[in-house]
Protein backbone atom coordinates (compact mmCIF):
# COMPACT_ATOMS: atom_id res chain seq x y z
CA UNK A 1 0.00 0.00 0.00
CA UNK A 2 1.62 3.24 -0.85
CA UNK A 3 1.41 5.80 1.85
CA UNK A 4 -0.95 9.62 0.71
CA UNK A 5 1.67 12.23 0.09
CA UNK A 6 -0.33 15.38 -0.87
CA UNK A 7 1.26 18.52 -2.14
CA UNK A 8 0.53 22.02 -2.43
CA UNK A 9 1.52 24.61 -4.55
CA UNK A 10 1.79 28.16 -4.09
CA UNK A 11 0.74 31.03 -6.94
CA UNK A 12 2.15 34.31 -6.72
CA UNK A 13 0.36 37.03 -8.83
CA UNK A 14 0.81 40.21 -10.01
CA UNK A 15 -0.58 42.14 -12.76
CA UNK A 16 2.63 44.18 -15.25
CA UNK A 17 1.73 47.80 -16.05
CA UNK A 18 0.84 47.23 -19.71
CA UNK A 19 -1.94 45.16 -17.98
CA UNK A 20 -0.55 41.44 -18.48
CA UNK A 21 -0.70 39.18 -15.76
CA UNK A 22 2.38 37.26 -14.61
CA UNK A 23 2.03 34.41 -12.30
CA UNK A 24 4.57 31.79 -10.77
CA UNK A 25 4.82 29.04 -8.85
CA UNK A 26 6.92 29.57 -5.77
CA UNK A 27 7.85 26.22 -5.14
CA UNK A 28 9.55 25.49 -8.58
CA UNK A 29 12.04 27.31 -9.89
CA UNK A 30 11.17 28.37 -13.47
CA UNK A 31 7.49 28.13 -13.49
CA UNK A 32 6.10 31.42 -14.26
CA UNK A 33 4.21 32.38 -17.20
CA UNK A 34 2.03 35.42 -18.26
CA UNK A 35 -1.95 35.44 -19.52
CA UNK A 36 -3.78 38.06 -20.50
CA UNK A 37 -6.14 37.28 -17.42
CA UNK A 38 -5.52 36.78 -14.76
CA UNK A 39 -7.51 33.72 -14.93
CA UNK A 40 -5.50 32.87 -17.70
CA UNK A 41 -2.25 33.02 -16.26
CA UNK A 42 -3.38 30.67 -13.42
CA UNK A 43 -4.00 28.07 -15.66
CA UNK A 44 -0.89 28.21 -17.75
CA UNK A 45 0.57 28.43 -14.73
CA UNK A 46 -0.83 25.55 -13.46
CA UNK A 47 -0.07 23.50 -16.82
CA UNK A 48 3.10 24.79 -16.94
CA UNK A 49 3.88 23.48 -12.86
CA UNK A 50 1.86 19.80 -14.38
CA UNK A 51 4.58 19.42 -17.01
CA UNK A 52 6.91 20.12 -14.84
CA UNK A 53 5.98 17.30 -12.33
CA UNK A 54 5.44 15.15 -14.56
CA UNK A 55 9.13 15.56 -15.98
CA UNK A 56 10.50 15.56 -12.40
CA UNK A 57 8.57 11.88 -11.38
CA UNK A 58 10.00 10.47 -14.72
CA UNK A 59 13.47 11.64 -13.93
CA UNK A 60 13.03 10.14 -10.48
CA UNK A 61 13.55 13.35 -8.95
CA UNK A 62 9.96 13.57 -7.30
CA UNK A 63 8.50 10.61 -5.31
CA UNK A 64 5.83 9.04 -7.60
CA UNK A 65 3.49 8.39 -4.97
CA UNK A 66 2.01 11.94 -5.09
CA UNK A 67 -1.58 11.13 -4.13
CA UNK A 68 -3.18 14.71 -4.19
CA UNK A 69 -1.52 18.22 -5.86
CA UNK A 70 -3.31 21.71 -4.35
CA UNK A 71 -2.64 25.15 -6.00
CA UNK A 72 -3.28 27.77 -3.79
CA UNK A 73 -3.53 31.68 -5.40
CA UNK A 74 -1.26 34.07 -2.77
Amino acid sequence: MLSQNSTNFTIDLDQEADGRWIAEVLELPGVLVYGITQEEAIANVQALALRVIADKIEHGELASALSSLTFFAA
